[in-house]
């Protein structure tokens, strides 16, 4: 999962309490762990703990090799925000071929955008997150609302 930079003050504020990187993401995979996910439709997803919700939107992803993802990379000569999704979770903002050199071989997801400086591998699809807020009562409650009204 990728942050805005609204998602991740809401989540220093509301999860972490802290604004480190490393912090942020944890407690955002911690939140995740014991979350349910409420499909919205195919792009936008809801992941609840009937507490608190985080909205998501579904990125576009490639599915690359390991090999395929070096030579992706291999002309950034700048520091992005590197998201690992697999076995092991981790996020760092360094360059991404250093960050390369951290990940098992295999075939992986990957999202990047460079206008943010962000990037994604990991073994599932990637999610943006839009925001963290305090669960709806449908929410709540796990069932969808009926959208005829």
């Amino acid at each position: 999962m990728l942050l805005t930079n609204h998602a991740k003050e809401r989540i220093a504020k509301r999860l972490s309490k802290r604004r480190k990187l490393d912090r942020i993401y944890s407690s955002l995979w911690a939140f995740l762990e014991k979350a349910h996910e409420i499909k919205v439709n195919e792009k936008v997803s809801i992941f609840t703990d009937k507490r608190k919700s985080l909205v998501c939107v579904k990125l576009n992803s490639k599915i690359l090799t390991l090999e395929e993802l070096k030579e992706e990379v291999s002309k950034i000569n700048d520091a992005y925000e590197c998201v690992f999704f697999g076995d092991e979770k981790f996020a760092k903002i360094t360059l991404p071929k250093k960050f390369l050199s951290e990940i098992e071989d295999g075939v992986y997801h990957f999202y990047i955008s460079k206008e943010k400086k962000a990037l994604y591998i990991g073994e599932v699809p990637p999610f943006l997150v839009i925001t963290l807020r305090p669960a709806k009562r449908h929410e709540r409650g796990m069932e969808r609302p009926d959208m005829s009204e």
